[in-house]
Protein backbone atom coordinates (compact mmCIF):
# COMPACT_ATOMS: atom_id res chain seq x y z
CA UNK A 1 0.00 0.00 0.00
CA UNK A 2 1.49 3.42 -1.06
CA UNK A 3 2.58 5.67 1.75
CA UNK A 4 1.52 9.27 2.20
CA UNK A 5 4.94 10.44 1.05
CA UNK A 6 4.71 8.36 -2.13
CA UNK A 7 1.24 9.71 -2.94
CA UNK A 8 2.38 13.27 -2.33
CA UNK A 9 5.36 12.75 -4.64
CA UNK A 10 3.05 11.43 -7.36
CA UNK A 11 0.78 14.43 -6.96
CA UNK A 12 3.72 16.83 -7.30
CA UNK A 13 5.00 15.02 -10.37
CA UNK A 14 1.55 15.03 -11.93
CA UNK A 15 1.19 18.75 -11.30
CA UNK A 16 4.60 19.38 -12.86
CA UNK A 17 3.51 17.30 -15.85
CA UNK A 18 0.32 19.31 -16.22
CA UNK A 19 2.20 22.64 -15.93
CA UNK A 20 4.75 21.48 -18.49
CA UNK A 21 2.04 20.34 -20.86
CA UNK A 22 0.28 23.69 -20.57
CA UNK A 23 3.53 25.55 -21.26
CA UNK A 24 4.22 23.40 -24.28
CA UNK A 25 0.65 23.93 -25.44
CA UNK A 26 1.05 27.70 -25.09
CA UNK A 27 4.29 27.65 -27.07
CA UNK A 28 2.70 25.48 -29.75
CA UNK A 29 -0.33 27.78 -29.90
CA UNK A 30 1.92 30.84 -30.25
CA UNK A 31 3.93 29.19 -33.00
CA UNK A 32 0.76 28.12 -34.74
CA UNK A 33 -0.54 31.69 -34.52
CA UNK A 34 2.66 33.06 -35.98
CA UNK A 35 2.57 30.52 -38.83
CA UNK A 36 -1.00 31.53 -39.60
CA UNK A 37 -0.03 35.19 -39.56
CA UNK A 38 2.98 34.56 -41.79
CA UNK A 39 0.81 32.55 -44.15
CA UNK A 40 -1.72 35.36 -44.30
CA UNK A 41 0.97 37.98 -45.00
CA UNK A 42 2.36 35.89 -47.84
CA UNK A 43 -1.06 35.18 -49.32
CA UNK A 44 -2.04 38.85 -49.23
CA UNK A 45 1.22 40.13 -50.73
CA UNK A 46 2.16 37.41 -53.22
CA UNK A 47 -1.26 35.95 -53.94
CA UNK A 48 0.13 32.40 -53.74
CA UNK A 49 0.96 30.08 -50.81
CA UNK A 50 4.55 30.15 -49.53
CA UNK A 51 6.82 27.14 -49.77
CA UNK A 52 7.53 25.43 -46.41
CA UNK A 53 11.06 26.87 -46.40
CA UNK A 54 9.82 30.41 -47.04
CA UNK A 55 7.13 30.04 -44.38
CA UNK A 56 9.74 28.85 -41.87
CA UNK A 57 11.96 31.85 -42.63
CA UNK A 58 9.02 34.22 -42.13
CA UNK A 59 8.02 32.58 -38.83
CA UNK A 60 11.62 32.92 -37.61
CA UNK A 61 11.44 36.73 -37.79
CA UNK A 62 7.77 37.60 -37.51
CA UNK A 63 7.79 37.82 -33.73
CA UNK A 64 10.61 40.36 -33.54
CA UNK A 65 10.34 42.08 -36.91
CA UNK A 66 7.07 41.47 -38.80
CA UNK A 67 8.07 43.89 -41.56
CA UNK A 68 11.04 41.63 -42.30
CA UNK A 69 8.59 38.77 -42.75
CA UNK A 70 6.64 40.91 -45.22
CA UNK A 71 9.87 41.66 -47.10
CA UNK A 72 10.45 37.92 -47.48
CA UNK A 73 6.96 37.51 -48.91
CA UNK A 74 7.57 40.34 -51.39
CA UNK A 75 10.64 38.54 -52.69
CA UNK A 76 8.19 36.27 -54.48
CA UNK A 77 7.92 37.42 -58.15
CA UNK A 78 4.13 37.13 -57.94
CA UNK A 79 4.10 40.22 -55.72
CA UNK A 80 5.03 42.24 -58.82
CA UNK A 81 3.55 40.14 -61.62
CA UNK A 82 0.17 39.63 -59.95
CA UNK A 83 -0.43 41.85 -56.91
CA UNK A 84 1.09 45.15 -58.09
CA UNK A 85 0.05 44.49 -61.69
CA UNK A 86 -3.60 44.03 -60.70
CA UNK A 87 -3.33 46.99 -58.33
CA UNK A 88 -2.38 49.38 -61.15
CA UNK A 89 -4.17 47.90 -64.17
CA UNK A 90 -7.56 49.63 -63.53
CA UNK A 91 -5.88 53.04 -63.67
CA UNK A 92 -4.98 52.52 -67.32
CA UNK A 93 -8.47 52.44 -68.84
CA UNK A 94 -11.74 54.32 -68.59
CA UNK A 95 -13.70 51.23 -67.51
CA UNK A 96 -11.37 50.72 -64.53
CA UNK A 97 -11.00 47.13 -65.72
CA UNK A 98 -8.28 44.96 -64.16
CA UNK A 99 -8.47 42.44 -67.03
CA UNK A 100 -6.47 44.40 -69.61
CA UNK A 101 -3.16 43.51 -71.27
CA UNK A 102 0.00 44.64 -69.54
CA UNK A 103 1.04 48.09 -70.77
CA UNK A 104 3.63 50.78 -70.13
CA UNK A 105 1.53 52.52 -67.45
CA UNK A 106 1.12 49.36 -65.36
CA UNK A 107 4.77 48.41 -65.87
CA UNK A 108 5.83 51.88 -64.76
CA UNK A 109 4.05 51.32 -61.43
CA UNK A 110 5.57 47.84 -61.06
CA UNK A 111 9.06 49.19 -61.70
CA UNK A 112 8.72 52.13 -59.32
CA UNK A 113 7.48 49.88 -56.52
CA UNK A 114 10.23 47.32 -57.19
CA UNK A 115 13.05 49.88 -57.22
CA UNK A 116 11.72 52.06 -54.41
CA UNK A 117 11.44 55.10 -56.67
CA UNK A 118 9.61 57.91 -54.87
CA UNK A 119 6.00 57.51 -55.92
CA UNK A 120 5.46 61.25 -55.90
CA UNK A 121 7.23 61.13 -59.29
CA UNK A 122 4.46 59.01 -60.83
CA UNK A 123 2.89 62.09 -62.50
CA UNK A 124 6.02 63.96 -63.55
CA UNK A 125 9.07 61.74 -64.17
CA UNK A 126 10.77 61.13 -67.50
CA UNK A 127 10.63 57.43 -66.69
CA UNK A 128 9.59 54.22 -68.40
CA UNK A 129 10.15 50.55 -67.53
CA UNK A 130 10.76 47.88 -70.17
CA UNK A 131 11.50 44.18 -70.26
CA UNK A 132 15.19 43.45 -70.71
CA UNK A 133 15.72 41.07 -73.61
CA UNK A 134 12.03 41.03 -74.52
CA UNK A 135 11.18 41.10 -78.22
CA UNK A 136 9.76 43.08 -79.94
CA UNK A 137 11.44 46.21 -78.64
CA UNK A 138 9.34 48.92 -76.98
CA UNK A 139 7.56 51.17 -79.45
CA UNK A 140 5.79 54.51 -79.24
CA UNK A 141 3.07 53.14 -81.52
CA UNK A 142 2.49 49.60 -80.25
CA UNK A 143 1.83 47.69 -77.02
CA UNK A 144 3.38 44.47 -78.39
CA UNK A 145 6.49 44.72 -76.20
CA UNK A 146 4.44 44.75 -73.01
CA UNK A 147 2.19 41.92 -74.15
CA UNK A 148 5.34 39.85 -74.75
CA UNK A 149 6.62 40.89 -71.32
CA UNK A 150 3.36 39.71 -69.77
CA UNK A 151 3.85 36.30 -71.39
CA UNK A 152 7.34 36.15 -69.91
CA UNK A 153 5.92 36.96 -66.48
CA UNK A 154 3.93 33.72 -66.60
CA UNK A 155 7.11 31.65 -66.67
CA UNK A 156 8.19 30.11 -63.36
CA UNK A 157 11.74 31.43 -63.72
CA UNK A 158 10.76 35.05 -64.39
CA UNK A 159 13.04 37.55 -62.65
CA UNK A 160 11.38 40.88 -61.75
CA UNK A 161 14.81 42.53 -61.98
CA UNK A 162 14.59 42.03 -65.74
CA UNK A 163 12.11 44.95 -65.68
CA UNK A 164 14.53 47.85 -66.07
CA UNK A 165 14.21 51.66 -66.21
CA UNK A 166 14.67 53.86 -69.25
CA UNK A 167 13.23 57.23 -70.31
CA UNK A 168 10.12 58.26 -72.18
CA UNK A 169 12.10 60.91 -74.00
CA UNK A 170 14.58 58.35 -75.27
CA UNK A 171 12.04 55.65 -76.10
CA UNK A 172 9.07 57.68 -77.35
CA UNK A 173 10.81 60.81 -78.64
CA UNK A 174 9.01 63.22 -76.32
CA UNK A 175 10.97 66.28 -75.21
CA UNK A 176 12.11 65.64 -71.61
CA UNK A 177 10.16 68.69 -70.44
CA UNK A 178 6.99 67.24 -71.99
CA UNK A 179 7.19 63.94 -70.10
CA UNK A 180 4.87 63.54 -67.12
CA UNK A 181 5.20 60.02 -65.75
CA UNK A 182 2.05 57.94 -66.04
CA UNK A 183 0.14 60.72 -67.80
CA UNK A 184 2.42 60.57 -70.86
CA UNK A 185 2.64 56.79 -71.14
CA UNK A 186 1.23 55.35 -74.32
CA UNK A 187 -1.53 53.52 -72.41
CA UNK A 188 -2.74 56.67 -70.65
CA UNK A 189 -2.64 58.64 -73.89
CA UNK A 190 -4.67 55.99 -75.70
CA UNK A 191 -7.27 55.99 -72.94
CA UNK A 192 -7.47 59.69 -72.05
CA UNK A 193 -5.92 61.83 -74.82
CA UNK A 194 -7.77 60.19 -77.70
CA UNK A 195 -10.42 62.43 -79.34
CA UNK A 196 -12.43 64.46 -76.80
CA UNK A 197 -11.02 67.63 -75.28
CA UNK A 198 -8.27 66.20 -72.99
CA UNK A 199 -10.42 66.86 -69.94
CA UNK A 200 -10.58 63.07 -69.52
CA UNK A 201 -6.87 62.96 -68.67
CA UNK A 202 -7.44 65.41 -65.84
CA UNK A 203 -10.56 63.70 -64.54
CA UNK A 204 -9.09 60.20 -64.49
CA UNK A 205 -5.87 61.45 -62.91
CA UNK A 206 -8.02 62.71 -60.06
CA UNK A 207 -9.85 59.37 -59.87
CA UNK A 208 -6.72 57.23 -60.02
CA UNK A 209 -4.29 59.26 -57.96
CA UNK A 210 -6.39 61.55 -55.77
CA UNK A 211 -9.28 59.13 -55.01
CA UNK A 212 -11.88 61.73 -55.97
CA UNK A 213 -14.10 62.42 -58.95
CA UNK A 214 -15.43 65.74 -60.18
CA UNK A 215 -18.41 65.65 -57.80
CA UNK A 216 -16.03 65.92 -54.85
CA UNK A 217 -14.31 69.05 -56.16
CA UNK A 218 -17.30 71.05 -57.39
CA UNK A 219 -17.10 74.68 -56.30
CA UNK A 220 -19.51 77.20 -57.79
CA UNK A 221 -17.77 80.12 -56.05
CA UNK A 222 -14.76 80.12 -58.40
CA UNK A 223 -14.39 82.80 -61.08
CA UNK A 224 -15.40 81.18 -64.43
CA UNK A 225 -13.02 83.20 -66.62
CA UNK A 226 -11.13 80.15 -67.97
CA UNK A 227 -14.09 78.02 -69.03
CA UNK A 228 -13.73 77.13 -72.70
CA UNK A 229 -16.04 78.00 -75.58
CA UNK A 230 -17.53 74.51 -75.88
CA UNK A 231 -19.43 74.77 -72.58
CA UNK A 232 -22.92 76.20 -72.94
CA UNK A 233 -23.77 78.97 -70.50
CA UNK A 234 -27.47 78.10 -70.72
CA UNK A 235 -27.88 74.32 -71.26
CA UNK A 236 -31.38 73.62 -72.51
CA UNK A 237 -32.01 77.35 -72.47
CA UNK A 238 -31.68 77.57 -68.68
CA UNK A 239 -28.67 79.53 -67.40
CA UNK A 240 -29.34 78.29 -63.86
CA UNK A 241 -28.07 74.85 -64.87
CA UNK A 242 -24.73 76.39 -65.79
CA UNK A 243 -24.54 78.58 -62.69
CA UNK A 244 -25.54 75.84 -60.25
CA UNK A 245 -23.86 72.83 -61.85
CA UNK A 246 -21.55 73.19 -64.86
CA UNK A 247 -19.58 76.08 -63.42
CA UNK A 248 -18.76 74.03 -60.32
CA UNK A 249 -16.50 71.66 -62.26
CA UNK A 250 -15.37 73.62 -65.30
CA UNK A 251 -14.23 76.76 -63.50
CA UNK A 252 -11.52 74.73 -61.74
CA UNK A 253 -10.94 71.93 -64.22
CA UNK A 254 -10.51 73.94 -67.44
CA UNK A 255 -7.61 76.11 -66.23
CA UNK A 256 -5.87 72.93 -64.96
CA UNK A 257 -6.56 70.76 -68.02
CA UNK A 258 -4.99 73.52 -70.13
CA UNK A 259 -1.68 71.85 -69.19
CA UNK A 260 -2.46 69.17 -71.81
CA UNK A 261 -3.04 71.63 -74.67
CA UNK A 262 -0.19 70.27 -76.83
CA UNK A 263 -1.01 66.55 -76.55
CA UNK A 264 -3.18 64.07 -78.39
CA UNK A 265 -3.29 60.38 -79.24
CA UNK A 266 -3.29 59.50 -82.91
CA UNK A 267 -5.29 56.31 -83.54
CA UNK A 268 -3.81 55.99 -87.04
CA UNK A 269 -0.18 55.87 -85.92
CA UNK A 270 -1.13 54.38 -82.56
CA UNK A 271 1.01 56.75 -80.53
CA UNK A 272 1.04 59.83 -78.33
CA UNK A 273 1.73 63.09 -80.16
CA UNK A 274 3.11 66.32 -78.77
CA UNK A 275 3.45 69.59 -80.65
CA UNK A 276 5.10 72.38 -78.70
CA UNK A 277 4.37 74.88 -81.48
CA UNK A 278 0.59 74.90 -81.29
CA UNK A 279 -2.45 74.13 -79.20
CA UNK A 280 -4.17 71.02 -80.50
CA UNK A 281 -7.36 71.81 -82.49
CA UNK A 282 -9.48 69.71 -80.10
CA UNK A 283 -9.25 72.63 -77.65
CA UNK A 284 -11.39 74.63 -80.10
CA UNK A 285 -14.10 72.00 -80.61
CA UNK A 286 -17.60 73.50 -80.64
CA UNK A 287 -16.15 77.00 -80.34
CA UNK A 288 -19.46 78.53 -81.42
CA UNK A 289 -21.34 77.09 -78.45
CA UNK A 290 -20.32 80.16 -76.47
CA UNK A 291 -18.07 82.30 -78.64
CA UNK A 292 -17.16 84.61 -75.77
CA UNK A 293 -15.72 81.74 -73.78
CA UNK A 294 -12.02 81.23 -73.08
CA UNK A 295 -9.77 80.60 -76.09
CA UNK A 296 -6.78 78.45 -75.10
CA UNK A 297 -3.54 80.22 -76.17
CA UNK A 298 -0.94 77.81 -74.76
CA UNK A 299 -0.37 75.09 -72.10
CA UNK A 300 -0.11 77.40 -69.09
CA UNK A 301 -2.29 76.35 -66.17
CA UNK A 302 -3.54 77.88 -62.94
CA UNK A 303 -4.86 76.18 -59.84
CA UNK A 304 -7.97 78.04 -58.71
CA UNK A 305 -8.63 75.27 -56.17
CA UNK A 306 -5.92 76.51 -53.84
CA UNK A 307 -8.60 78.75 -52.38
CA UNK A 308 -12.11 77.91 -51.27
CA UNK A 309 -13.39 74.49 -50.26
CA UNK A 310 -10.77 72.62 -52.28
CA UNK A 311 -7.96 74.09 -50.22
CA UNK A 312 -8.65 71.02 -48.04
CA UNK A 313 -6.87 68.94 -50.70
CA UNK A 314 -3.70 70.14 -49.00
CA UNK A 315 -1.71 71.91 -51.71
CA UNK A 316 2.00 72.34 -51.13
CA UNK A 317 2.94 75.88 -50.01
CA UNK A 318 6.36 75.38 -51.62
CA UNK A 319 4.86 75.30 -55.13
CA UNK A 320 3.49 78.36 -56.95
CA UNK A 321 0.11 76.91 -57.96
CA UNK A 322 0.67 77.68 -61.64
CA UNK A 323 2.94 76.61 -64.46
CA UNK A 324 3.18 75.34 -68.00
CA UNK A 325 2.67 71.81 -69.24
CA UNK A 326 1.79 68.42 -67.82
CA UNK A 327 5.00 67.88 -65.85
CA UNK A 328 4.54 70.85 -63.53
CA UNK A 329 0.84 70.02 -63.14
CA UNK A 330 1.80 66.48 -62.11
CA UNK A 331 4.17 67.88 -59.50
CA UNK A 332 1.37 70.10 -58.18
CA UNK A 333 -1.03 67.17 -57.78
CA UNK A 334 1.49 64.70 -56.33
CA UNK A 335 2.63 67.14 -53.63
CA UNK A 336 -0.82 67.28 -52.01
CA UNK A 337 -1.96 65.64 -48.80
CA UNK A 338 -4.78 64.01 -50.76
CA UNK A 339 -2.38 62.30 -53.18
CA UNK A 340 -0.46 60.65 -50.33
CA UNK A 341 -3.64 59.61 -48.52
CA UNK A 342 -5.08 58.16 -51.72
CA UNK A 343 -2.10 55.91 -52.47
CA UNK A 344 -2.07 54.55 -48.92
CA UNK A 345 -5.81 53.92 -48.86
CA UNK A 346 -5.63 52.08 -52.19
CA UNK A 347 -2.83 49.83 -50.94
CA UNK A 348 -4.66 49.19 -47.64
CA UNK A 349 -7.77 48.12 -49.54
CA UNK A 350 -5.81 45.93 -51.96
CA UNK A 351 -3.87 44.12 -49.22
CA UNK A 352 -6.47 43.93 -46.44
CA UNK A 353 -9.27 43.14 -48.91
CA UNK A 354 -11.49 45.82 -47.36
CA UNK A 355 -11.69 49.56 -46.97
CA UNK A 356 -10.71 51.17 -43.65
CA UNK A 357 -13.87 50.68 -41.59
CA UNK A 358 -13.23 51.81 -38.01
CA UNK A 359 -11.07 54.11 -35.93
CA UNK A 360 -8.10 51.71 -35.60
CA UNK A 361 -8.11 51.29 -39.39
CA UNK A 362 -8.24 55.03 -39.93
CA UNK A 363 -5.47 55.59 -37.39
CA UNK A 364 -3.32 53.01 -39.19
CA UNK A 365 -3.90 54.68 -42.56
CA UNK A 366 -2.97 58.05 -41.05
CA UNK A 367 0.23 56.60 -39.55
CA UNK A 368 1.20 54.96 -42.85
CA UNK A 369 0.46 58.17 -44.75
CA UNK A 370 2.76 60.15 -42.49
CA UNK A 371 5.49 57.56 -43.01
CA UNK A 372 4.84 57.42 -46.77
CA UNK A 373 5.37 61.17 -47.13
CA UNK A 374 8.95 60.91 -45.84
CA UNK A 375 10.21 59.12 -48.98
CA UNK A 376 7.10 57.98 -50.93
CA UNK A 377 8.20 54.33 -50.83
CA UNK A 378 5.01 52.51 -51.86
CA UNK A 379 6.51 49.05 -51.35
CA UNK A 380 6.82 49.74 -47.63
CA UNK A 381 3.11 50.67 -47.54
CA UNK A 382 2.30 47.22 -48.93
CA UNK A 383 4.39 45.65 -46.15
CA UNK A 384 2.88 47.80 -43.40
CA UNK A 385 -0.66 47.07 -44.59
CA UNK A 386 -0.02 43.31 -44.66
CA UNK A 387 1.44 43.34 -41.14
CA UNK A 388 -1.50 45.35 -39.79
CA UNK A 389 -4.03 42.99 -41.36
CA UNK A 390 -2.19 39.74 -40.59
CA UNK A 391 -4.50 39.04 -37.68
CA UNK A 392 -7.74 39.32 -39.64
Amino acid sequence: MPTFTTLNTHRVMWRLFIVGALLLSSVSFALAGQREQAQRIHDRLAGVPPTPAVLDSMVAVIGSNPLAAADIAMDNPHFYTVTVKNFAAPWTNRDQNVFVPLNDYTTLVIGMVKDGVGFDDILSADLLYVGQGISPAPSATSNAHYEALESAMLQSNFDPDSIVPTTQSGMYGLPPAATAGAMTTRAAAEAYFIAGTNRAMFRFTLVNHMCMDMEQVQDTSIVPDRIRQDVSRSPGGDSRVFLNNCIGCHSGMDPLAQAFAHYTFDPVSGGIQYDAAQVHPKYFNNNETFADGFVTPDDSWNNYWREGRNALIGWSPSLPGSGSGAKSLGEELAATDTFAECQVQKVFTAVCLRDPVDQPDRDQVETMTTSFRTDYDLKRVFAESAVYCMGN
